[in-house]
């Protein structure tokens, strides 16, 4: 069998790495040209605005995916730190009468996010037990945490200063979205241009040797579980500013849409490969597909089946890029 020219190579991993990119433009044209009014500055305005929580979850998610482990646990943190926030500064909440101030939820929502990501890559790295184990039972068990503090209610009612975040704009763009964006450019320079992120990369890469090599992988990989736990805190503070409270199945499903768009971005469930570039391109495909689904009035259902069928598809292209990488690269 021929072997690819270095030029073949070259083009091989650009359309590898930038091929969500090529699935997105096609989609938007596709609906553009399919949907009547989809095509509008408002719509794709509301695909940056709703892709805000899975793209903060997801940032979250790719750098343990990178660092070779899972995280299961980021939905239920999120609607963790959603709860507590509605619960702490909602009219309903039950302690608005201490007088706390409504800024103090965003790094109680930060805190309690790390925490979690503490108390999971603790168990991972120093009991040795599956991240997949551990992270599962944080999943069940964080939302259940959340219920008993609320009491199992709903609370709404967040004050005017909270709210305004979901309100504001800045040069047209929602100041959420903005978040969302200072959040990828934050972390892409923390992966690309800082010591943590390469060595994040060769923990993913192969563990072993890169503690052969004098890195400290267990500290590494506590510190990566806590910035996963601490940004689906934000996503979650964020998330309940935007429905204006907090109920017992907020941002139900996003875990998957998280993972699909990390996958679909091109993060290797195999760790140490993957860019945020990619995976903000993963976010907006599922953001776009979302809005097009709700533009043609089709019932949730829908949502329900593209998900899971999205969740596939990103399971098999990975695969499918890890072949080509391995017989022609």
């Amino acid at each position: 069998m021929l072997q690819p020219s270095d030029r073949q190579r070259r083009l091989i991993t650009f359309l590898l790495d930038n091929l969500v990119w090529f699935i997105l433009i096609f989609i938007l044209i596709l609906f553009s040209l399919t949907i009547d009014k989809y095509f509008q500055i408002g719509i794709f305005i509301n695909i940056l605005r709703q892709a805000t929580f899975v793209g903060i979850l997801s940032i979250g998610l790719s750098l343990v995916i990178i660092a070779g482990h899972l995280d299961l646990s980021i939905e239920s943190v999120m609607a963790f730190a959603a709860m507590i926030t509605a619960f702490l500064v909602a009219s309903g909440g039950v302690t608005l009468a201490l007088g706390i101030n409504p800024w103090l939820t965003l790094p109680a929502a930060l805190l309690l996010g790390a925490i979690v990501g503490w108390a999971n890559g603790f168990l991972v790295v120093r009991l040795q037990i599956s991240a997949f184990i551990v992270t599962l039972a944080a999943f069940i068990g964080i939302r259940g945490l959340g219920l008993m503090i609320t009491g199992g209610r709903s609370v709404y009612g967040l004050p005017d200063p909270l709210r305004a975040v979901a309100s504001t704009t800045v040069v047209g763009l929602p100041l959420m979205v903005l978040i969302l964006i200072s959040c990828y450019a934050l972390f892409h320079f923390i992966l690309t241009r800082t010591t943590f992120g390469r060595h994040l990369y060769l923990i993913g890469g192969n563990a072993t040797a890169t503690f052969r090599a004098g890195i400290n992988v267990k500290r590494l990989t506590i510190t990566v579980f806590m910035l996963s736990g601490a940004l689906a805190g934000l996503a979650g503070w964020l998330l309940s500013i935007r429905t204006n409270g907090a109920t017992p199945n907020l941002g139900s499903g996003m875990l998957f849409e998280a993972f699909a768009a990390v996958v679909i971005g091109g993060v290797s469930l195999q760790g140490g490969v993957g860019r945020l570039t990619g995976v903000i391109a993963g976010v907006l495909l599922l953001s776009s597909i979302d809005t097009a689904i709700n533009v043609m009035g089709l019932p949730p259902q829908f949502m329900q089946v593209i998900r899971g069928l999205l969740v596939l598809f990103a399971v098999l292209l990975d695969s499918l890029k890890l072949q080509i990488h391995r017989r022609y690269l």
